[in-house]
């Protein structure tokens, strides 16, 4: 078992930043994956990011490659992801997801976030 807990979402103008957390507990932090999605409203859940155990393998979305990065800290048991440069297409609620058997299904989600860029 795996639980998961965002925060840091917010209410933020464009062109602003803020940094998301996941803070996981349950299963030894570094021996799985995690990913973060999002979720706009009337659209479909997208993936947006992910980290592997160690942190040294990344894939981030092309539409926020250069804006967003994704990292972790495996001694704080945190996934972050910050996010710069921010449009109000990214508002979303935000998600975190952990990928304990390495199949690249999310088994375990946190609760979400939201994420507000205003015009």
């Amino acid at each position: 078992q795996v639980q998961l807990v965002e925060s840091g979402g917010g209410l933020v103008q464009a062109g602003g930043s803020l940094r998301l957390s996941c803070a996981a507990s349950g299963r030894t932090f570094n021996s799985y994956a995690m990913a973060w999605f999002r979720q706009a409203p009337g659209k479909e859940r997208e993936l947006i990011a992910t980290i592997n155990w160690s942190g040294g393998n990344t894939y981030l979305r092309d539409s926020v490659k250069g804006r967003f990065t994704i990292s972790r800290d495996n001694a704080k048991n945190t996934v972050y992801l910050q996010m710069n440069s921010l449009k109000p297409e990214d508002t979303a609620i935000y998600y975190c997801a952990a990928d304990v058997r390495g199949s690249q299904i999310y088994d375990y989600w946190g609760q979400g976030t939201q994420v507000t860029v205003s015009s």
